[in-house]
């Protein structure tokens, strides 16, 4: 292996090592303010290393955030139709967390091309007395009680139909 290619593998390594200390969250603090480096060619005669702090604000813009922030304390809805979670949460025997993005778990969802369902998740507390509210609500809603599935394990329900929207904002008046 000639010196130049030796050079050249031992740069790409480094940058390979760096480029990893960078994106991984639990060295992240440690590479916030590290610098770029090139190493000089031996041919022109200096063998040191140039560094420069100056282009790493063009590495640190990519480098993605360790997590999500929480979102800004404001009344009613955001212009994304996001709506925050209430101050104090409903005196119900039940509790719906938020997901890590910040949003009410209810999702809809396609078995074998045609099977609409709907599925609410990161349920807490008192399981069964919310499968028997959202089934109040949707026979309100349709006229006619959705077979619903609940699993105690895996602590959530599922809803023969596709009624994401309603409950979802179901959910939201309630106060989750």
């Amino acid at each position: 292996m000639s010196a130049s290619a030796r050079s050249m593998s031992s740069t790409v390594c480094r940058a390979a090592r760096a480029a990893y200390r960078a994106f991984n969250p639990a060295t992240r603090s440690l590479s916030t303010g590290a610098c770029l480096r090139t190493e000089s060619n031996p041919a022109e005669g200096s063998r040191g290393f140039i560094e420069s702090t100056e282009e790493f604000r063009f590495v640190e813009r990519l480098v993605p955030p360790s997590r999500i922030p929480t979102p800004p304390k404001h009344e009613g809805p955001a212009p994304s139709g996001w709506i925050p979670p209430s101050a104090t949460p409903p005196s119900l025997p039940y509790m719906i967390r938020r997901s890590r993005m910040h949003n009410v778990p209810v999702y809809s969802d396609i078995k074998h091309g045609n099977q609409h369902s709907t599925l609410l998740r990161k349920i807490e507390g008192d399981i069964w007395a919310l499968n028997k509210d959202v089934k109040e609500f949707l026979l309100g809603l349709t006229g006619k009680e959705p077979p619903t599935q609940v699993n105690e394990i895996t602590r959530t329900i599922r809803i023969k139909g596709q009624f994401d929207k309603e409950l979802k904002d179901w959910l939201l008046k309630k106060g989750f």
